[in-house]
């Protein structure tokens, strides 16, 4: 019988299957370099504002020139010639027409949903100066606001600039992913020939040629080769990851020196790549509980600049009767309450988050959840696949005296030889560590459900599970039943090697803990958040991993189905939980959850039920989700209190409050705190980059 038909091994029956690609799913997705509209849109909208703002800020030169206040504030006398009073009213009016039309459009919505919001605020704060200059003008009431009128139109198409770039910028990191992705593959044809094909032309089971320094032009399984893969596109580690028969591979990825032949496993719309692109789109969009506040605010805070304006106006207006002065009160009022640093507040952290999270290998598919990750007080990880690696790993060794233990990794190296077992690539790799040479074996010889066998030098070798014992008819001594018997109350499958028909040593395989899992859960412990793990697994397989852990908090003996049914107990404890799973067998817990963290890369992040990715198969990342989402929440509550504080300080001044006292707010001064103020909150999101993930 041939060495490749081999044993069963004892395993853990609550060992879960792994996941293959299902290339089929998203089929109906358009190909990834399809999906690049979205941030087409968002930089044909930062073009146009970049243009007006470019086109107005040089037209207000002349403005600010040809203004009283100005000239008197700069000490300059500009030339003057016949119809120079008309400069500054022309260049104005000019200014208000292209510069301040987009705003008047997009109040319109707004208006006619009568849901008053950012843009009606602003619409308000530029006609109401534009309206009060012009008369001022035509019938000589005073100095106008056409000076502030421009720079106030030149700040807003500057804040939405910014805004629209940031925007871009965290969609453009996805462009140039599409990028990666190569133009052309090498089919390889049933009869082994090589075809240069566009890569369009792969279809789901093609096999392809990836030769070395080349791109990878569609999800894939390696059937042939080995090599060192860069993924960092993907995963953001930059430490190239070896790929043997059998792994998985990512389209836009780049091959190192070796050469891979890989069956495709999806293409276009299917793949992982585009699947981020979908979902970091998606977070784009989304919005969060702060974004939906200041929109309110912005609602409540038109209400209150008409508000303000009105008795701003009564107040005046019984007190001096209404001249004037009275109308510079109200128009200042009005003018100044323009919430552009409140509507910059939260899109800019949001833009900037999304970006920053793609960066480090989180996938943040709903705002909702990052934003929600702050108030997480108990983190809840699936076990086989999160916390352990979901593949069998040598634990331990125990031999007879007299026999090392790594002569019996050797020896039991030697007699797995070739296979592909779970259990005999365990101890081939625990020999490989330990730079140990597999013993010269021959004869081989698979016992159909007890094990192999095989002679090195003289010597006749058996390995197999306990049922090689009984047929062999074989009592091991008792060194070795006690260590077995303790790896059976772990859940670890115990694996014996015999010389002849005596057992002389019992190796412990087992699904392992990954070595990142126990830092992650004193880390999380460190923050004040509490860790319970959720397993199929026996109660005392499970007991075990949370004792090697530090958790002291475990539910075992879970179906899939049931998991759901622990999260929502623990939210009826009044818990804010985070569910970090595999994304598919999980699917009903992390729906649940109050934050989904689906873990792993491949299929799993298009997994719908997650509101988070980690690309990576690493926990530590789920970290990165908490501390992102408390510095993000930070930016935004610090922009909203400075944008909010600015009003509720100006508002009063400009409505003349404290004139009794000699504080008057100028229209003019006004016009620069609003300006002051949209420029600290957009500096102050862009100090969000330099936070540590």
């Amino acid at each position: 019988m041939d060495k490749h038909q081999h044993h069963a091994h004892h395993e853990p029956e609550a060992h879960k299957a792994s996941h293959a690609p299902e290339p089929a799913k998203h089929a109906q997705h358009a190909p990834a370099r399809g999906l690049r509209h979205e941030g087409a849109q968002h930089s044909g909208h930062e073009a146009m504002f970049r243009t007006r703002f470019f086109v107005s800020l040089v037209l207000t030169i002349p403005v600010i020139l040809y203004s009283e206040m100005t000239q008197h504030w700069l000490g300059i006398v500009p030339p003057a010639f016949p119809g120079s009073q008309f400069v500054a009213p022309l260049f104005a009016i000019a200014i208000f027409i292209y510069g301040g039309l987009p705003f008047l459009q997009m109040a319109v919505p707004e208006l006619r949903a009568r849901q008053p919001g950012m843009m009606m605020l602003i619409s308000l704060a530029i006609s109401v100066s534009f309206l009060y200059s012009t008369a001022a003008f035509l019938f000589d009431l005073g100095e106008g606001f056409y000076w502030e009128l421009a720079t106030l139109i030149d700040i807003m198409l500057l804040g939405h600039w910014i805004e629209m770039r940031s925007v871009r910028r965290a969609s453009s990191s996805l462009d140039e992913l599409a990028k990666l992705l190569p133009d052309q593959a090498e089919r390889i044809g049933v009869d082994g020939r090589i075809e240069t094909v566009p890569a369009s032309a792969l279809a789901a089971g093609d096999l392809f040629l990836v030769r070395p320094g080349a791109s990878i032009p569609a999800d894939g399984e390696v059937v042939e080769g080995s090599s060192q893969v860069n993924e960092s596109m993907l995963s953001g580690e930059s430490k190239p990851v070896h790929k043997a028969p059998g792994d998985a591979v990512i389209a836009g990825a780049i091959n190192g020196e070796g050469s891979l032949r890989v069956r495709v496993t999806a293409v276009g719309g299917a793949t992982a790549l585009a699947g981020i692109m979908r979902l970091v789109q998606q977070a784009q969009l989304s919005k969060s509980r702060t974004q939906i506040l200041a929109d309110r605010a912005a609602g409540w805070l038109f209400a209150i600049a008409l508000l303000a304006a009105a008795l701003t106006a009564l107040a005046w207006g019984l007190a001096r009767g209404f001249d004037l002065f009275v109308l510079e009160r109200v128009v200042t009022v009005l003018v100044i309450a323009c919430p552009h640093a409140l509507g910059l507040a939260v899109p800019l952290v949001v833009a900037i988050s999304t970006a920053e999270a793609a960066s480090h290998g989180l996938l943040v598919k709903d705002r909702l959840a990052l934003e929600e990750a702050r108030l997480v007080d108990t983190v809840v990880f699936d076990k086989t696949g999160t916390l352990t690696k979901g593949e069998m790993g040598f634990i331990a060794v125990q031999t007879l005296s007299g026999q090392s233990e790594d002569e019996a990794l050797r020896l039991a190296a030697g007699l797995e030889g070739d296979s592909e077992h779970s259990l005999a690539r365990a101890i081939r790799a625990a020999a490989a560590q330990r730079q140990l040479t597999p013993a010269a074996a021959t004869e081989f010889q698979a016992m159909k459900g007890l094990g192999v066998k095989a002679q090195v030098g003289r010597q006749l070798y058996h390995l197999g599970g306990p049922r090689l014992l009984e047929a062999l008819e074989a009592k091991p001594p008792q060194a070795l039943a006690a260590f077995a018997e303790q790896a059976g109350h772990k859940g670890q499958s115990a694996i014996y090697l015999l010389a002849g028909a005596q057992p002389v040593a019992v190796f412990a395989i087992a699904d392992e803990v990954r070595p990142q899992s126990k830092a992650v859960i004193e880390s999380l412990h460190k923050l004040g958040i509490r860790t319970a793990m959720i397993t199929g697994d026996s109660a005392p397989v499970a007991a075990a991993v949370a004792a090697e852990l530090g958790m002291t908090e475990f539910f075992a003996e879970v179906l899939p189905a049931d998991k759901e049914k622990k999260i929502a107990n623990l939210q009826a404890q009044g818990r804010k939980v985070a569910m970090v799973g595999d994304g598919v067998n999980d699917a009903p817990a992390l729906a649940r959850a109050d934050v989904g963290i689906a873990i792993g890369s491949g299929t799993d992040v298009a997994v719908e039920s997650a509101g988070i990715i980690l690309v990576d198969n690493d926990p530590q990342d789920v970290l990165k989700v908490f501390r992102l989402s408390r510095a993000s929440y930070t930016k935004m509550v610090q922009n909203l209190l400075w944008a909010t504080g600015y009003n509720v300080l100006a508002i009063p001044l400009a409505a003349g409050v404290f004139a009794s006292r000699g504080i008057l707010l100028s229209p003019a001064l006004g016009a620069v705190l609003m300006s002051v103020s949209t420029i600290i909150v957009a500096l102050n999101a862009q100090l969000l980059r330099r936070a540590k993930l």
